[in-house]
């Protein structure tokens, strides 16, 4: 085994395809995947599965997996310290559902760190994806929320990859809306107020349910929906359609802007307000890097305001 082969494997799960990772790596996809079958028949398993939608990482794959990006992550932190090669970067992901403050965390940890030496990248993506890019190391940290709907369905995902949960925040729900909305003045507002106006949510694809939708409440009957792959998407169909999300309420304006507001949801006898776990997801058994504990310290030290602010603090 040596650290190359490492090397290659790790790619492949972030890449999710041989073809992507022979680019990245500057390889010809026979010499790569010659080296992952050498690598495979060495430790006795299938890291591996190859399906349409790519290379799924195998259960015992995802172990071994776990282990090696110890290692080759030990490995870098020599190469740092002691390489003559300037040209070395550190790499840091995350994926995320569509949260500001996510966003913000992440923004305020590349300021610190800076850019030259590191390789970063941020996906805002589907419920599903979010999941599966932790589990296949595309990404060392995941967020993503938790509720009394979801919970079964979403534990059962995170088990299935290895991974767990840890909270972040609770909060209720909010109807997120264009500050130029009729009921944006409104101090609450519930379903029965909102029957006029589209609902809006992100799309989860094919592979979507109602247990992988980003928005609370969602196992409700709206009478008008219209779902975006976007946030910017979303944005505009707030200011065009006067179309509503249901939300965290947690929304940075300095990245969304002060066009929008979050109005506290009112519930009643047959639609009673919601609590929204937030948090973010890991691999089991796997310690964050010093960037990954550096990016949960930001959306906590971030949240922490959220809290002090609602509570007049």
């Amino acid at each position: 085994m040596t650290l190359q082969q490492i090397h290659y494997v790790l790619t492949i799960a972030r890449a999710g395809s041989m073809n992507k990772a022979a680019e990245q790596l500057f390889v010809s996809q026979p010499s790569l995947t010659s080296a992952v079958k050498e690598l495979e028949k060495e430790i006795g398993l299938s890291i591996f599965t190859r399906t349409s939608r790519g290379m799924i990482v195998t259960n015992e794959g995802a172990d071994f997996l776990m282990y090696a990006r110890q290692l080759y992550q030990q490995y870098e932190l020599i190469q740092e310290k002691y390489s003559s090669d300037r040209n070395y970067k550190r790499k840091f992901s995350v994926s995320t559902q569509h949260y500001s403050f996510a966003v913000k965390a992440f923004v305020e940890t590349v300021r610190k760190l800076g850019t030259s030496d590191f390789e970063f990248g941020i996906f805002e993506t589907r419920t599903w994806a979010v999941i599966a890019d932790v589990g296949n190391l595309r990404s060392e940290i995941g967020v993503l929320y938790l509720s009394d709907f979801n919970r079964k369905a979403i534990g059962k995902l995170l088990r299935d990859h290895d991974l767990e949960f840890h909270e972040l925040i609770r909060c209720s729900a909010y109807i997120y809306m264009w500050r130029g909305h009729p009921l944006a003045k409104k101090e609450s507002l519930t379903l029965k107020q909102l029957e006029d106006y589209p609902c809006l949510a992100f799309d989860q694809g094919e592979e979507g349910s109602y247990y992988l939708t980003e928005e609370i409440m969602t196992e409700k009957e709206y009478p008008r929906t219209i779902k975006a792959s976007d946030r910017a998407t979303m944005l505009n169909l707030m200011v065009g359609l006067n179309g509503y999300i249901l939300c965290s309420g947690i929304i940075n304006e300095e990245l969304n802007g002060d066009a929008y507001v979050a109005v506290p949801f009112r519930g009643d006898r047959e639609n009673r307000n919601a609590v929204m776990t937030i948090g973010y997801i890991t691999r089991k058994r796997s310690p964050l890097s010093d960037i990954g504990r550096m990016y949960v310290d930001e959306m906590k030290r971030y949240l922490d305001g959220v809290n002090n602010a609602e509570r007049g603090g």
